[in-house]
């Protein structure tokens, strides 16, 4: 057997092993000190904007998938290569995998709270791995004989099948340790305020069109998290502190206690693309911030309030913002159940009219109060608007693409949406031709976003359809296009068709 195959065969084995001693070793110190999942965040946390707006754009929400599935190609050729050096010395195979685990623990330390034993992971991965290297370089290999290879191939197969069990029974493990089962015991509080009935007319029902409210399956999730935080309902706490003159520290118990509104509020990443679907419409139950923050009484300058999730990510929110009476809140409630975990569970924060970037912080367990001056919350520093209130925007569901259309009357429905603000008027033009009204569905409120629908009567051919709203305030949807970033995209949608 030629060397470089041998060898690239006995590194991947040995790497295969390292990441599946990690995985068991990272149920016991925290997910988020894998190797995969350390370097994963550390990317995360490092990538340049444009790679990383291009990955939400191709991967949507499989970004992490994507990421980790990157990573894991990556390391098979690092690998690879390390078993071809140690082929040459032992020594040099050595050297390699010291430079993972090193790789691995700097990556694990630097991840919020991380303590000493986050090193654990990638330090004990190193030491298997190097054995299992020693091993399979010691087995014979004496040319092209049949039992040689056999024997290696066997070798190599024991280690990744033992990487696979280890691997596999520390996810199945980690997910044993969850709080899917806390979650399930949680019994949600009856709101004072419950939400609006959706009024009938408010979902039009037709095939492609988004329904009015989107199911907690099928919400969109856009976060930093390769892991989902498990928080604790019984440990998880609230700190309310900083520029403020009486600090709070409130426990799940506490928070469920208080009084509580249900609202129908429709959120939106500041990645969605012009028609993009990063957008969705949910019944939520929580505690109005503006109560908590007038208890806490924020001192003069205190313009910001910075939220903190579990996993260290932050985001800052205009204080005016969340008292100026419209229903932000501390959320525990998702569409008449507590919180999906993948969406915050067991407290995440929902702003009427701000994208998610600086509102909408899951796992929530902290709010402080600062300024915009003393203090930029993650995004802003790679290069995202510290202020974003949601543009107005419309987007065309049915028909999407050349779809078999028959000349006649053809429904044009889509959705449009400016949170806190409202759609007043959306019309649709057919091959850059003159606007036409779209008729608008019933809402809950100005918060939600609203189906609309325009009969066209199409003829043969190939068309161009567009839409733009206009929101309560008289502005209209701006025709220029622009990316989202840095405080979201523009542009009015369109979409060909072809009509028989």
């Amino acid at each position: 057997m030629r060397d470089s195959i041998r060898g690239g065969l006995i590194g991947v084995g040995a790497a295969a092993v390292a990441l599946g001693v990690a995985e068991v070793i990272a149920v016991f110190t925290g997910a988020r000190s894998a190797p995969l999942v350390a370097v994963g965040g550390v990317v995360v946390d490092h990538v340049p904007e444009p790679l990383k707006q291009f990955a939400i754009d191709t991967f949507g929400v499989h970004d992490k998938t994507a990421l980790l599935s990157g990573t894991v190609v990556l390391l098979a050729a690092f690998a690879a290569a390390i078993g071809i050096l140690a082929l040459r010395s032992f020594w040099y195979g050595v050297a390699g995998i010291a430079a993972f685990g090193l790789i691995g623990v700097a990556a694990a330390l630097t991840r919020p709270d991380a303590g000493p034993a986050a090193a654990l992971p990638s330090l004990l991965g190193a030491l298997v791995a190097g054995g299992v290297l020693w091993a399979l370089i010691e087995l014979p290999d004496v040319g092209e004989h049949e039992v040689d290879r056999r024997r290696l191939l066997t070798g190599v197969a024991l280690a990744v099948g033992a990487a696979a069990v280890s691997g596999f029974g520390g996810r199945w493990l980690a997910t044993r340790r969850s709080v899917s089962e806390a979650r399930n015991a949680v019994v949600l509080p009856t709101p004072a305020s419950p939400a609006p009935a959706v009024p009938a007319g408010a979902d039009l029902s037709l095939t492609q069109l988004a329904p009015y409210v989107t199911s907690n399956s099928a919400f969109y999730r856009i976060d930093t998290a390769l892991v989902v935080p498990q928080v604790d309902p019984v440990d998880w706490q609230l700190k309310i502190h900083g520029r403020v003159r009486r600090p709070m520290t409130l426990t799940f118990e506490q928070l469920l206690a208080r009084p509580m509104i249900e609202r129908y509020v429709t959120l939106a990443c500041v990645s969605n693309e012009v028609g993009g679907d990063l957008i969705g419409n949910a019944r939520w139950l929580g505690v109005p911030l503006k109560d908590l923050l007038d208890e806490v009484e924020p001192l003069d300058g205190a313009d910001q309030v910075v939220g903190r999730s579990a996993d260290g990510w932050t985001c800052g929110t205009p204080t005016a913002v969340l008292r100026d009476g419209r229903d932000a809140m501390l959320a525990v409630g998702m569409n008449g159940e507590p919180l999906p975990v993948e969406h915050g569970f067991p407290v995440r924060v929902v702003v009427p009219g701000l994208y998610g970037y600086v509102s909408a912080c899951k796992w929530v367990t902290e709010l402080e109060l600062t300024s915009f001056a003393d203090f930029d919350a993650y995004w802003v520093p790679r290069g995202w608007a510290a202020q974003a209130p949601i543009k107005t925007q419309s987007r065309i569901d049915t028909p999407r693409g050349r779809n078999n259309l028959v000349a006649g009357p053809v429904a044009v429905a889509g959705v449009a949406w400016a949170q806190h603000r409202g759609i007043a008027k959306v019309e649709v033009r057919v091959d850059g031709g003159p606007w036409q009204a779209a008729t608008l569905a019933r809402t809950v409120s100005i918060d939600t976003w609203v189906q609309w629908s325009w009969q066209w009567q199409a003829t043969r051919g190939e068309h161009t359809l567009q839409v733009r709203a206009t929101d309560t305030e008289g502005a209209v949807q701006p025709e220029e296009q622009r990316p989202p970033d840095p405080d979201g995209a523009t542009g009015w949608h369109s979409v060909d068709v072809e009509v028989e």
